[in-house]
């Protein structure tokens, strides 16, 4: 329960306090900027969180450090900063005023042309150049998946991430290094647990000030928006225009952020990012790394959350899929009431899911990999990076002493109009050995399970014959062909 109420947010903007109070709950970060502050260097491109050219740093407290992470600013709101710092690329010079080892090195390296991308690179790579000290090329194309450049290429500007890792960031080269201790003070004066509440003429922005005063504030208001990341809701705004109002923000909430790794498995709660989800689950499903990398850009993944790909219900959502396969369960909040239901039952249909109102998605449990079990998952898109899946694959096998299949789960996204299971396949296989033969049975049936749309990202026909030859793609790497998946090791081989 919020132990007392404000009528404003407060966060750092660069170096001056703000104190911001009477804005329209869809009035996003980018148009404030530009508009308010007149702060220009952060520009518009696609307004959808695709390009990166608005990107700019937001710190904040996380388990007592203070991180900072590239976000689009087109699609974050301003409701969402409370107790934040928002760093743009007018403040990444250094205390002197000369350039900063990112800016002078994309200079050096040629690794600007028209220079409507750059300020959102530097952003970016800022980000990586003062959270990781020795970036490898993988390291540095991850930071940059986010933003678009369509006249340089990329090659000079990667050289000038690691002509900057050269330079060791410090108090006289940064400033954000330099007032590193006053930033953490004041983030944790304003973080006072305080209930937010912003009126304006177009509707009102609540920010709870924990777990439990969400619960209560959304039990109170069962049709608000609640939005964790905005990777989704932003676009409600910017492309369709709807009203979101009343929204309430939980990105903040230390309750939904938190993350356990156990023998068992991995407890995510509904709030941690993509990022942050990446360690813990890679840990124990390292199977998962290539999907991982390619949700969204650096950006969509600093600000995307587990929970919010879960809660919105997109049957081409790419974290539903391979969680159903591994046998998830979500656990969800109402008031004080919690209730637990396996994550594939949570899907009814096409935007439905087993949610009543005024109840929450409140974390996430993925049971551990099971002795000897196969696991991998694919996602089919039109380019490879930074878009949104035409399909999406997970498989889980496990055999028994004989090399018969004695359990099968397989879910996909994008061939129904919810993230859904392969039962009829999954039948195909079960009990019968793991063999070509069973593999070719099993994969026809997929017909029965499912009735693929057609639309601009795929048609119906190829989506099922992808769905197909993904089983046989998945059997091969099992029998070792070429592969990106190993099997877990049972106890005796580990």
């Amino acid at each position: 329960m919020a132990q007392s109420h404000r009528t404003s947010i407060r966060f750092i903007l660069n170096e001056q306090t703000v104190e911001l109070s009477g804005f329209a709950p869809d009035l996003t970060l980018l148009d404030w900027l530009r508009l308010e502050r007149r702060l220009t260097g952060t520009k518009e491109g696609c307004a959808e969180g695709d390009c990166g050219a608005c990107t700019v740093l937001v710190g904040r407290i996380e388990n007592g450090v203070l991180v900072y992470e590239s976000v689009n600013a087109c699609i974050r709101f301003v409701g969402s900063l409370d107790a934040t710092h928002v760093v743009t690329v007018e403040h990444l010079n250094r205390p002197d005023g000369a350039l900063s080892a990112v800016q002078q090195a994309m200079v050096d390296n040629h690794g600007s042309q028209c220079g409507f991308c750059t300020p959102g690179i530097v952003a970016s790579l800022h980000g990586l150049w003062l959270s990781d000290p020795e970036p490898t090329d993988a390291d540095i194309e991850r930071a940059l998946q986010g933003n678009l450049c369509r006249c340089t290429g990329y090659e000079p500007i990667v050289k000038a991430a690691q002509a900057a890792a050269r330079t060791i960031p410090t108090a006289d080269n940064d400033r954000l290094v330099a007032a590193h201790d006053t930033t953490i003070t004041t983030l944790n004066e304003m973080a006072d647990g305080a209930r937010v509440t912003i009126e304006h003429k177009s509707g009102t922005t609540l920010i709870p000030g924990d777990v439990d005063d969400l619960a209560e504030l959304y039990e109170a208001h069962p049709n608000a928006t609640i939005v964790a990341g905005s990777t989704d809701v932003g676009l409600w705004v910017t492309k369709h225009m709807r009203d979101i109002s009343p929204v309430i923000h939980i990105s903040h909430l230390d309750g939904l952020r938190q993350m356990s790794i156990e023998e068992t498995g991995v407890t995510l709660g509904a709030g941690v990012s993509y990022t942050s989800a990446r360690m813990a689950l890679l840990a124990l499903f390292p199977q998962l790394e290539e999907l991982w990398d390619r949700i969204g850009g650096e950006q969509v993944r600093n600000m995307g959350t587990v929970g919010g790909n879960i809660a919105n219900g997109s049957p081409i959502g790419d974290t539903p899929p391979p969680l159903i396969a591994l046998n998830a369960a979500v656990t969800l909040r109402k008031g004080s009431n919690r209730r637990t239901v396996p994550l594939e039952a949570f899907f009814i249909e096409y935007g439905k899911q087993d949610r009543q109102p005024g109840e929450f998605v409140e974390s996430v449990f993925v049971p551990a990999l099971e002795d000897g079990a196969f696991f991998s998952v694919y996602k089919i898109s039109k380019r490879r990076d930074e878009d949104i899946s035409a399909l999406c694959g997970a498989f889980f096998v496990t055999l028994d002493d004989e090399g018969l299949v004695a359990s099968a789960r397989i879910a996909f996204g994008g061939m129904a109009g919810t993230p859904k299971r392969a039962a009829k396949a999954e039948a195909a296989l079960i009990g019968q050995a793991w063999s070509w033969e069973t593999i070719q049975t099993a994969r026809t049936t997929l017909a029965q399970d499912y009735q693929p749309l057609s639309d601009w990202r795929a048609s119906a026909d190829y989506r099922m014959l992808s769905a197909q030859n993904l089983m046989i793609r998945f059997f091969l790497e099992t029998c070792g062909a070429p592969v990106r998946i190993q099997r877990h090791p049972t106890m005796e081989e580990a």
